[in-house]
């Protein structure tokens, strides 16, 4: 992609003219004729015309030089942001012993035809220990725990709440050890006295006892019922999990407990009865990345010179990857180099080296020559002869890791006892390298920023400087307080989006607090004093839209597909990343109006007419819905979430 053609300077000639009068009425007020016939007023002109060709040629200047001026600067394109997700292996069964899976197994999509499988690489290493019930309690909203764990098995079951049942009441299973991070499957046999609750929508909740406390567990899959019959719940614990001691028993602990029920949902009118329950390990989540690890790379030998530059095989790396460290041989052993921004604050003794992370580039200082003639060491210089190797780094990234949930299936490294590997969540945080065309557009905005944050532009820019896998980034003041400023983040999503899971897509317009914090610790010590710095996601404001359309006569297909292509045509306009007027995400604080959805259907193929659009404001979290308006305003830091839209085809 060819560079924009730069402006270095956009006075022409009559605007260098009028320049220069100014400065004669300013320097020489003795100096009144200004007529071109002065001869003064002449030579001026003639400078005029001069400076006006060089500027002319200057702004002629070659995009290679352009590239060059800005690296001169430190400025230099950003590396590829690497995508994550959590990935969960299942065992064929469960184990008496531990199974590990080691760090560095890969996961990878299903290969199709023309398109090459998306490979993730696990992080930690995941073991999944055996796990066995010991202790069965119940605790009464606000009572003691009882020890019911003797009565299990026998002629009578135990009520799992208090008769009647209410809110916050608990059954509480105790396990022989913790299990952080690991999939739980409880079996148990209810019968079926929980009377009143709907199966499909009960009032409970599933929770792992932490050293913060409760923690909510997602169930995988649950077929008791509601507690009402005999089956499994399957649930994943928090990596938090950790051994407590509860009613003189410790170990790991799960709760299932009843929560106030939301307006419309039926509640327990008698508890559950539970006969036996047995728990075992089947399976554990651990971190990945779109990336590989690079182990032991050396790069070369050392010249004993300054400013010597290596490269690393498999340019980039990762911009997630945190600094780099380079290490080079002497007699004692290892010696390692720490990474720095620039080499303008090193010493002749300081081990410093500058990486590039686009090109894989590896500097160490370089020597300066000064104006007295003397040389000054910025960095030290390796000895002659010695090795230099990078310990580890990860390469890869891009926007292709940003896959769907459930698409990570393959095994790329088979693993003993593990049956199928998938990841529950979409993969977000991937973003391609930066273009020369992109790099050219920050140039100046960066020589402007400074590194200081005074205006919003500078928080916006400095916010993509730490953190450049996010999407979008808004400043804008914090409502009340003068001196706050209210930095909006927006992560980095996948092509791939499910419009029947809206709580999977909500989830995924978090950012990880990994990346919340890497901006608010940057952005800290950039501030201006007494500036009070919020870092956090927008407030995302659900839409939905219920709509009547007409399908165009013998326009062929179903009425199903046209009702999907038009939700779809819905879901991509009220989009936060991707949707909007110009394609590039809901813009902030911009109102939500029926005339504009009614467009957006119009224009869906195969529908005739759009003969009703009503427009709710919504509640993404809880799934409450207002009442109908033609008009949704949204406040500044806020943008927009399509949540269950509905369409209806006539015709």
């Amino acid at each position: 992609m060819a560079l924009p053609a730069p402006n270095l300077d956009d006075r022409r000639f009559q605007d260098l003219v009028d320049d220069a009068k100014r400065l004669v009425q300013r320097r020489c007020p003795e100096w009144t004729d200004h007529n071109v016939s002065d001869p003064g007023v002449t030579l001026i002109e003639t400078f005029a015309y001069l400076v006006d060709q060089l500027l002319y040629r200057l702004n002629r200047v070659p995009d290679r030089h352009y590239v060059k001026f800005l690296d001169l600067l430190g400025i230099t394109p950003f590396p590829p942001a690497v995508a994550s997700t959590d990935v969960t292996f299942w065992l064929s069964a469960p184990r008496d012993a531990p199974v590990v899976v080691p760090a560095g197994t890969h996961v990878a999509t299903v290969r199709a035809e023309n398109v090459e499988p998306v490979t993730f690489e696990t992080l930690h290493e995941l073991s999944v220990p055996p796990c066995r019930l010991r202790k069965v309690l119940t605790v009464p909203a606000g009572g003691q725990p009882s020890d019911r764990t003797g009565d299990l098995g026998g002629a009578s079951r135990v009520p799992a709440f208090a008769d009647p049942p209410a809110a916050d009441d608990a059954v509480l299973f105790g396990l022989d050890e913790p299990v952080p991070g690991c999939a739980v499957l409880l079996t148990m046999d209810w019968s079926v006295s929980g009377r009143g609750v709907d199966p499909t929508n009960p009032p409970l909740v599933w929770e792992a006892l932490t050293d913060d406390g409760w923690v909510e567990c997602p169930v995988e899959r649950d077929t008791t019922g509601a507690l009402n019959r005999a089956g499994e719940v399957v649930l994943h614990v928090p990596a938090g999990h950790s051994a407590t001691v509860v009613a003189r028993h410790r170990g790991g602990w799960l709760r299932c407990r009843l929560r106030q029920p939301t307006a419309g949902q039926p509640f327990f009118n008698a508890p559950p009865l539970l006969g036996r329950a047995e728990a075992a390990t089947i399976g554990g989540t651990v971190a990945a990345c779109h990336a590989e690890l690079i182990d032991g790379e050396t790069l070369g030998a050392a010249e004993g010179v300054p400013g010597q530059v290596f490269t690393v095989q498999r340019a980039p790396i990762v911009a997630a990857d945190g600094a780099i460290e380079i290490e080079v041989s002497t007699v004692e052993g290892w010696q390692t180099w720490r990474e720095v921004p620039s080499f303008a604050d090193s010493g002749p003794e300081d081990r410093h080296v500058c990486v590039d992370r686009t090109s894989g580039e590896v500097r160490f200082g370089p020597a300066v020559r000064q104006p007295d003639g003397t040389i000054s060491q910025h960095g030290a210089v390796p000895p002659k002869g010695a090795v230099v190797r990078v310990p580890a780094y990860r390469t890869g990234g891009g926007r292709q890791g940003n896959v769907a949930a459930r698409t990570l299936s393959v095994l790329r490294d088979p693993v003993p006892f593990v049956s199928t590997v998938t990841n529950r969540a979409a993969a977000t945080g991937g973003v391609d390298g930066e273009s020369l065309a992109e790099t050219s557009v920050r140039g100046p905005l960066t020589l402007r920023t400074r590194e200081r944050a005074v205006t919003a532009e500078d928080y916006e820019q400095l916010a993509r400087q730490a953190a450049p896998e996010v999407q979008r980034v808004r400043c804008v003041p914090a409502a009340g307080d003068s001196h706050a400023v209210r930095v909006l983040v927006v992560p980095a999503l996948g092509e791939h989006r499910d419009a029947d899971d809206d709580a999977a897509r909500f989830a995924a317009l978090r950012p990880r607090d990994e990346i919340l914090e890497r901006i608010g610790t940057f952005l800290d010590s950039r501030r201006c004093v007494g500036a009070r710095l919020l870092v956090e996601p927008p407030f995302y404001q659900g839409v939905t839209v219920v709509a009547q359309v007409r399908a165009r006569p013998r326009a062929g297909g179903s009425g199903a597909e046209l009702r999907r292509r038009a939700v779809r045509a819905l879901y991509d306009y009220l989009d936060p990343v991707r949707g909007g007027p110009d394609g590039t995400g809901w813009p902030f604080g911009r109102p939500v109006q029926s005339g504009e959805l009614h467009a957006v259907l119009q224009r869906v193929a195969g529908v005739d007419l759009v003969e009703e659009v009503r427009l709710f404001g919504a509640d993404p979290t809880s799934g409450e819905r207002g009442e109908a308006v033609q008009r949704l305003e949204l406040d500044v830091n806020a943008l927009a979430f399509s949540y269950g839209h509905q369409v209806r085809v006539t015709g």
